[in-house]
């Protein structure tokens, strides 16, 4: 599949390819709670990889892919001796409760050769559950909103593309400009 790249401002690069961003419409309406889903990687051929979840996404009887985002190609935090990750978001709606939808990410991440080695490592595929609806959950495997979600520019560039209400993108943007200052020349 033909891929797009732009670079968005120094060490950023956003790709743009078969089904990122993308929109998915359905005569009716997609039952269940809207979640957002922060994905990313950087063993391997991430973008192929991320292509494959989109559709293994789409045949799950209970989530349904609504939109997804650009894919951001952006330098590691934490531990830095590892290549550069690709991120996008994911808006689906779900039929699961929170802590089941976080055990199937899980597997989901096992299915597509996710080894838990130590914090930060490289990865294939990483599954954040960012929201929840508007819940708020507190529990000792779970926090929704992610934390952390509000200061990643790994999670906000890719988010600002699925922000509907205008609203939402004008408070996204804001705080991408807080955590990278320079990005709004560049977007």
């Amino acid at each position: 599949m033909p891929r797009l790249r732009r670079r968005i401002a120094p060490g950023l690069r956003s790709v743009r390819t078969g089904g990122f961003p993308a929109r998915h419409t359905e005569k009716r309406p997609a039952r269940g709670v809207e979640i957002w889903l922060g994905i990313g990687g950087n063993l391997g051929d991430t973008i192929r990889r991320f292509q494959r979840l989109r559709f293994f996404l789409m045949r799950q009887n209970d989530l349904k892919l609504i939109e997804s985002s650009p894919i951001l190609i952006n330098p590691p935090f934490g531990y830095l001796e590892q290549p550069e990750f690709a991120n996008a978001v994911l808006r689906l709606r779900a039929k699961l409760p929170p802590l089941r939808l976080l055990r199937r990410m899980q597997e989901v991440e096992r299915r597509f050769g996710r080894r838990r080695s130590f914090k930060d490592a490289p990865r294939t595929l990483d599954i954040d559950l960012l929201f929840y609806g508007d819940r708020r959950i507190d529990h000792p495997r779970l926090t929704i909103p992610h934390p952390g979600w509000s200061g990643r520019l790994s999670v906000l560039w890719p988010s600002k593309h699925l922000a509907k209400p205008p609203r939402d993108r004008r408070m996204i943007r804001r705080r991408i400009r807080r955590v990278m200052p320079g990005l709004r020349r560049y977007d």
